[in-house]
């Protein structure tokens, strides 16, 4: 006998559990995770306002910065804010629409990264390997245009994979172990199994996880050779003091999403997939500010000048 979807579809909300805890513990974590998304948006907001007013920074490598940490701002307001909601929340429910828009979300953010890199990736090669080309071909024109093609091309990913995933039945239960609407957990809800809807959105992850890193580590591949053919010392320590800190958040970020993605039921325990997601999702975007303000002279100085000129600004 065939079976009704609008029938078993009966599930209207899920439940986020989080990090399960006693109350106390909750409220520890909700006062350390609000400091921590406090901070986040200061550090990455302190970088974008710098890219704004100081004009010797108006390059593209500057301009991809900024729009990086505008992102970063952006994807984690799609999961701290319900988390904090849920650590003071008795029942931690979420709607079913605010579930997928959160996955919806959540995916379309993390992939304009896993976008954007490669193209911070590329500006740097173009910098170091065609100094001679590199005003002309990385413009400003073209740098904007392709951080918009990112945004785009991201967004456009995911929507046909969660539709398919909307229209499974989920007939209860509906608890999540985990802290955002993730396709595992999801997946593992349906009354019924799917695995061709899992193994596109595994096949569409690994495509997008892949191909972006073999891209970065082609392009540093490069940089690398024509960093180490430089003469002078001081030109290799330049170099290599900008690549590395876009190096080490690289391998922060795809580390942790290689982890998770490749196969988004894989039988990761349930524990293990919240720290790895809280890495990068929380974590990354905290740390990335710092990574990339302490190691460049230019983003410091004009750091530096900005917090002057907001002293100045309050006494008088």
């Amino acid at each position: 006998e065939a079976v009704n979807m609008s029938e078993v579809n009966t599930v209207t909300e899920f439940i986020l559990l989080s990090f399960p805890c006693s109350r106390e513990v909750q409220v520890l974590l909700f006062v350390l995770f609000s400091v921590s998304y406090i901070l986040t948006l200061m550090g990455n907001g302190a970088i974008v306002f710098a890219v704004k007013v100081d004009h010797r920074l108006h390059t593209p490598m500057y301009t991809l910065l900024a729009n990086f940490s505008f992102l970063e701002m952006c994807y984690i307001n799609t999961t701290v804010p319900n988390m904090l909601r849920n650590f003071l929340s008795e029942t931690k429910t979420i709607s079913f629409t605010a579930c997928f828009l959160q996955f919806y979300f959540f995916f379309s953010m993390g992939t304009t990264e896993t976008f954007l890199l490669p193209l911070m990736a590329f500006d740097r090669y173009l910098a170091i390997c065609r100094p001679l080309h590199y005003p002309t071909i990385m413009s400003s024109h073209l740098c904007m245009n392709l951080v918009g093609l990112c945004w785009v091309t991201a967004f456009l990913c995911y929507p046909v994979p969660i539709y398919f995933i909307t229209q499974l039945p989920f007939c209860g239960p509906n608890t999540i172990d985990h802290f955002v609407c993730d396709p595992g957990p999801l997946l593992a809800l349906s009354c019924i199994p799917a695995p061709g809807i899992e193994l596109s959105c595994s096949i569409l992850s690994s495509l997008i996880i892949f191909s972006t890193f073999f891209f970065i580590l082609g392009s540093y591949t490069l940089v690398l050779r024509a960093v180490l053919r430089v003469p002078s010392a001081a030109g290799r320590c330049k170099a290599f003091s900008t690549c590395g800190s876009h190096l080490v958040v690289v391998s922060l970020f795809y580390g942790t999403l290689m982890v998770m993605y490749i196969s988004p039921t894989s039988g990761n325990p349930a524990r293990i997939q919240k720290i790895v997601t809280l890495f990068y999702s929380s974590l990354t975007p905290l740390v990335n500010p710092l990574i990339y303000s302490l190691r460049n002279k230019e983003m410091k100085a004009a750091l530096t000048k900005i917090q002057k000129c907001t002293k100045i600004s309050q006494s008088e």
